[in-house]
């Protein structure tokens, strides 16, 4: 696959740019290379990881911390999706927030209303370490109310170095669901307001972009949706899935072992 034509470039970190085996994490082999010779060519790149758990710019920090040369402009999140989704449909809303202390503070400096009344007008669900029933039954109220329930993620778990990490995100936004007759948006991969915050991040239209992840469910669902070049990568969880049984407008347009062989690509 060439990709010189490609207008900008979209990376999932875990799996794809960089491998992680407990509390150790290095740089997947040639992902300095490909990320620098995007870079060389003068088009942009973007790393979004459905992580929300931290601000970006401590994911960015901690990519760099392992080598991995990041700016931390570079470096989107479902934080910074839920702010485009919000501000498209109502900048001066209001928001009831389930997530630590770290994140609400970023959102709160980031410019959001962020309230614990049951008239808000959205419900975000981003990580959290523990809630409370009472809080639940708050911003199940307030979505009963009128509030969209808007979550980071909806997927029941993610890749972990030794297995499969069930997602306490998803576990609350399902409870909040559950109890209001209703179905989250996801603001994280894959929505359209992830692919809204990329194209204004990369300055390119969704499709004239790669997405390349080792996530079908996540990162080729990301590029799918917006008609993007999709590349998946074999050295993350999709290690040994077999793309035979996949339906093909869900398979990628490429497959590669690893992110080192784009190379030749670019």
């Amino acid at each position: 696959m060439r990709l010189d034509d490609v207008q900008g470039f979209v990376f999932d970190v875990d799996g794809t740019l960089v491998h992680r085996a407990g509390t150790q994490a290095h740089v997947q082999p040639g992902a300095l290379e490909v990320l620098a010779r995007i870079r060389a060519s003068g088009r942009p790149l973007a790393v979004f990881t459905n992580g929300s758990h931290e601000p970006p710019e401590t994911f960015a920090a901690g990519l760099r911390d392992v080598g991995l040369e990041l700016a931390d402009e570079e470096m989107l999140t479902p934080l910074r999706s839920v702010q485009s989704y919000l501000r498209a449909r109502d900048g001066d809303g209001s928001m009831f927030l389930l997530a630590n202390e770290r994140v609400r503070d970023w959102l709160e400096r980031a410019g959001l209303r962020i309230t614990d009344a049951e008239d808000a007008d959205a419900v975000f669900v981003a990580h959290v370490d523990t809630v409370e029933f009472e809080r639940l039954e708050r911003a199940a109220r307030a979505v009963l109310a009128g509030a969209e329930l808007l979550t980071a993620s909806y997927a029941p778990a993610y890749a972990g170095a030794d297995g499969p990490i069930l997602s306490r995100g998803a576990m609350t936004a399902a409870a909040i669901a559950k109890a209001s007759s209703t179905e989250p948006v996801i603001v994280g991969k894959p929505s359209h307001a992830a692919l809204e915050t990329i194209s204004d991040r990369l300055g390119a239209a969704p499709a004239t972009l790669a997405v390349i992840g080792d996530d079908l469910g996540m990162d080729i669902a990301l590029g799918k949706l917006g008609g993007a070049r999709t590349i998946l990568v074999r050295s993350g969880i999709s290690r040994g899935l077999d793309l035979e049984g996949i339906p093909v407008a869900s398979r990628p347009d490429a497959v590669v072992d690893g992110v080192e062989e784009l190379l030749d690509w670019l």
